[in-house]
């Protein structure tokens, strides 16, 4: 089933359970959809690019959330987390900490990259390797400590 079907039958489950979190979050993918279907040369999106599409919305809410927080307004993180936690549903299972640095360092040693020099030559492979399946920030963070 492809994601906007998906995202039709949660919203129809959350409008019955009048959610108005997982109805707001799912809007804003519907809408994103949308905009991309109608942006597009073909007008239909690759299960790729419906999994980036959602991965930007999380991440937008969870920097909107720790915006929220830092200034002391909970009243506003918290709904921006929990619509987080809807759009997490619509995307593949996350990899561990412990498989990103497994992934990482193979691509580390078919490269040969020597230091942080070579970050952005690993930094490309492991995005690609890794769509979907890691939170860029993590990818970052694990290509970092493996090249210093």
């Amino acid at each position: 089933m492809s994601l906007e079907k998906k995202i039709m039958t949660s919203m129809k489950e959350a409008m019955k359970a009048k959610d108005q979190t997982a109805l707001a979050a799912l809007r804003a993918v519907k809408s994103e959809i949308l905009l991309a279907k109608t942006s597009g040369d073909d007008g239909d999106l690759s299960e790729e690019e419906e999994i980036k599409l959602v991965q930007k919305l999380v991440k937008q809410r969870k920097d909107s959330a720790r915006i929220f927080s830092e200034q002391n307004r909970e009243d506003l993180s918290e709904p921006e987390l929990a619509q987080a936690v809807v759009l997490e549903k619509f995307l593949p299972e996350q990899m561990g900490v412990e498989e990103i640095t497994k992934v990482i360092e193979d691509i580390i040693a078919k490269t040969g990259a020597a230091g942080m020099k070579d970050m952005g030559k690993v930094m490309g492979i492991a995005n690609k390797e890794l769509a979907g399946k890691a939170d860029g920030r993590t990818i970052s963070t694990v290509v970092k400590a493996q090249l210093v």
